[in-house]
């Protein structure tokens, strides 16, 4: 375990999670080994000595897009809840507000609180102008599409 790095192990199981999610017909298999990866990850960057409010905002919002995508939605909200909290209080960038409002919305839309979900949502849509980055901008714009989409299609 000499060359052994929180760091380097919370990227890599952060990557095979992502990796597991970008997949479009997982197994119950693989949906979870994606949630013990994600949950390894966010561990390991709690083990980071210089871990930052900005990295444990990303694992909850992995932790919760997870949660949401294999239909867990108590554990994608309460994960979501906790991103939110954390992007917040630490005044993360615009960037992560807005999605730490964005898997609070995807985890209330797999609750089916409709009305919970629009709200989320606009939240999100309060932060993406302030993204500067067009690039993570368009990230954010696509995904809270996608939510409008299922809320529309409910």
């Amino acid at each position: 375990m000499e060359n052994f790095s929180h760091k380097q192990m919370a990227v890599e199981c952060f990557n095979k999670a992502w990796d597991l999610l970008d997949k479009s017909d997982r197994t119950s298999i693989e949906e979870e080994q994606m949630i013990h990866q994600c949950h390894t990850s966010f561990w390991h960057w709690t083990q980071v000595e210089d871990h930052t409010p900005q990295n444990i905002s990303i694992g909850y919002w992995q932790l919760s897009r997870v949660y949401a995508v294999v239909g867990q939605g108590e554990r994608a909200l309460h994960y979501a809840e906790l991103c939110v909290t954390v992007s917040k209080e630490a005044e993360l960038p615009p960037f992560f507000i807005a999605y730490a409002y964005e898997a609070q919305a995807r985890a209330q839309i797999e609750l089916e609180q409709w009305e919970e979900g629009e709200k989320s949502i606009a939240r999100a849509e309060e932060y993406m102008p302030l993204v500067t980055v067009d690039d993570s901008r368009k990230l954010v714009e696509a995904d809270v599409l996608e939510l409008r989409a299922m809320l529309d299609n409910r």
